[in-house]
């Protein structure tokens, strides 16, 4: 229930964001489209800024982005969000997929903020599997991370995806492994203007089918298998020094809180388990915070922190 509403009711009250359009070119030839939101209070270079990275299917406009962005600006915080290859408004950009690993993609965008942003302070926020990036990004870059990030965040990563992508088969009978395929299925016809050649792509029944037959030939990898080792953040998360904060919930029916829990963490992580909140839903039963998303406000909580560790801070208001 929680998963369901957090994907059916959007709680956008605020009107649309005073934003601006930047275009983050990679490497490969490759264009990310990254919505840069200005503050409604005056914004000077030196002030802090944060960055949110989308989940599975979403974008820049998926409403838990929004409406954390909504927040942060109304603390004077400017915010960056960040499209993957081909999300959003992004579509058209990029030739290559995204996936779970595309840690380049954040460090395009990190770049293209710093020279926008110079002498700013960095907090990193990741949903899904925009968390798992996140992570990954930390951990193979601690030491440059710790000097440009004062906290990050992921809610609800698949940090080890091959188990992930496991879970989500045996739940509800396989509801969420056909309806993430067919998301998946249908974003990759998008991306070929709807021309996409069904005998060579033919519709996946499962993510680990997607994968295999389209994400990992695709992107450079032998197997479905190759790729969810690859790209998971597991096996980098002890090396993060950024204080960082893991976020989950003990019924999310997509990322078992076990395979989080059963994590090697250094000090620099604090993980919380919430007893409810589904996949991003954290829809909370009021009278805490200002409205009913609790997931928000706990990022907000963690950003505005001035500590420099791990500790958690404004945890205390759980979820229904």
């Amino acid at each position: 229930m929680q998963t369901i509403l957090g994907a059916c009711i959007s709680g956008i009250t605020s009107p649309r964001e005073i934003s601006v359009r930047r275009h983050v070119h990679l490497d490969d030839g490759d264009c990310l489209l990254l919505i840069d939101d200005l503050p409604v209070s005056d914004w000077q270079n030196g002030n802090d800024v944060a960055i949110l990275v989308h989940g599975l299917g979403g974008s820049s406009e998926s409403p838990y982005v929004r409406r954390i962005a909504a927040k942060l600006r109304s603390e004077g915080m400017r915010t960056f969000r960040l499209n993957l290859r081909g999300c959003g408004e992004g579509k058209g950009l990029a030739r290559n997929l995204y996936h779970a690993g595309r840690t380049e993609d954040l460090q395009g965008a990190i770049e293209e903020i710093q020279r926008l942003c110079p002498g700013s302070t960095i907090h990193l926020g990741g949903f899904s599997l925009g968390g798992n990036i996140v992570l990954k990004w930390l951990g193979e870059r601690p030491e440059e991370a710790a000097q440009l990030v004062h906290r990050a965040i992921a809610v609800n990563p698949p940090v080890r995806l091959a188990d992930c992508t496991d879970a989500i088969g045996k739940k509800i009978f396989g509801f969420y492994d056909r309806y993430f395929a067919k998301m998946l299925y249908r974003q990759l016809q998008q991306s070929f203007d709807g021309k996409l050649d069904q005998s060579q792509f033919p519709p996946p029944r499962r993510i680990i089918e997607f994968d295999e037959t389209i994400t990992a030939p695709r992107t450079g990898f032998d197997s479905a298998q190759h790729y969810y080792e690859t790209c998971s953040a597991a096996p980098v998360i002890y090396d993060i020094l950024v204080p960082t904060m893991i976020l989950s919930a003990a019924d999310d029916p997509l990322i078992p809180a076990r395979i989080l829990q059963e994590l090697d963490l250094p000090d620099s992580i604090h993980l919380h388990v919430a007893e409810s909140g589904g996949h991003l839903g954290y829809y909370s039963r009021g009278a805490v915070d200002p409205d009913r998303w609790w997931m928000d406000w706990r990022v907000l909580d963690w950003f505005k922190s001035k500590e420099t560790s791990s500790e958690p801070c404004a945890l205390e208001a759980e979820v229904v």
